[in-house]
């Protein structure tokens, strides 16, 4: 037990926390970043080990509760929609809220399933620094491309999710659903391919950010909750101090995060994060080349 504590230190845990909350809703990339950023401080740290993987749960966590909070009032009429449609046995052309509870089921679907087909595989063969710093540089890219490429609809309703319901297709959503398995290759941002892929179906910055964010809460969450019994079985044993001190963490940054994407998006774009995902892995890949 105190070989393992000793493996993530209380400072160590504080850093990677506050990290978390930050990179997991920017589209940065936080897989990417929580493999490159122990390389570059020297921590005997890596991505794949089983403790530091019991340990990001609690973060993932912690990020997703702050989600479902922070859209609560959206997640209450988005349930009550659900259960219209499922009381009536079809979804009402003008209930909104029932269209988008089905819009974020069929996104769910194909991102737990590929997440649970494909995540051990992805993660022991992209795992290394040198790899997330050239899967950042690609990251970058993609979102200048959705920038690029982007429909720009008319967006004629007031409510914000109203907007997002009458916008976004069955197909539009499956695709952006799938998009978010790209998170599985550290350096690509699950917020990131999710905000890229509700531009190239219509939606606005601001709209495009908050379905993404609804569309993370249950994946983000259950996949976390999945693995809460490996945090509170042996493979927690000494580490679930530092697991709470980084879940804290990375809900204060997470909340004030969420806070200002959402401010940021309504006259802004993608663009200033593709600048810093080329220049920041273009930076680390040259590092990383030379030492």
């Amino acid at each position: 037990m105190l070989v393992v504590a000793s493996l993530i230190s209380y400072g160590q845990a504080i850093v990677l926390g506050l990290l978390q909350g930050v990179s997991e809703l920017f589209p940065v990339s936080s897989l990417g970043h929580s493999v490159i950023l122990p390389q570059l401080l020297g921590w005997n740290i890596h991505q794949n080990d089983p403790y530091f993987i019991t340990f990001l749960v609690a973060t993932h966590l912690a990020t997703a509760l702050v989600l479902l909070g922070f859209f609560w009032r959206d997640w209450v009429r988005i349930v009550k929609g659900l259960g219209r449609s499922l009381r009536d046995r079809g979804i009402d052309p003008a209930d909104t809220d029932a269209k988008l509870a089905w819009l974020l089921i069929v996104g769910t679907i194909p991102a737990g399933i590929l997440g649970l087909l494909l995540e051990h595989k992805l993660r022991g063969v992209f795992a290394s620094a040198a790899s997330a710093s050239a899967f950042l540089i690609v990251n970058g890219f993609m979102l200048f491309g959705a920038e690029l490429l982007r429909r720009r609809a008319p967006q004629v309703e007031q409510d914000d999710d109203a907007r997002i319901a009458r916008q976004v297709g069955w197909g539009g959503a499956f695709g952006v659903g799938a998009a978010q398995a790209l998170a599985l290759i550290p350096g690509l941002s699950r917020s990131g391919a999710t905000m890229g892929g509700g531009l190239l179906v219509g939606l606005s910055n601001k709209d495009a950010a908050r379905f993404a964010f609804l569309l993370a809460t249950p994946i983000i969450g259950a996949a976390a909750l999945l693995k809460l019994p490996d945090l509170a079985g042996s493979q927690g044993d000494g580490i679930r101090g530092q697991a709470l001190v980084a879940a804290l963490c990375s809900a204060l940054t997470a909340y004030l995060a969420v806070r200002f994407l959402m401010r940021f998006f309504e006259t802004n774009t993608l663009i200033p994060f593709a600048v810093y995902c080329v220049l920041a892995g273009t930076a680390c890949t040259l590092y990383f080349a030379l030492t």
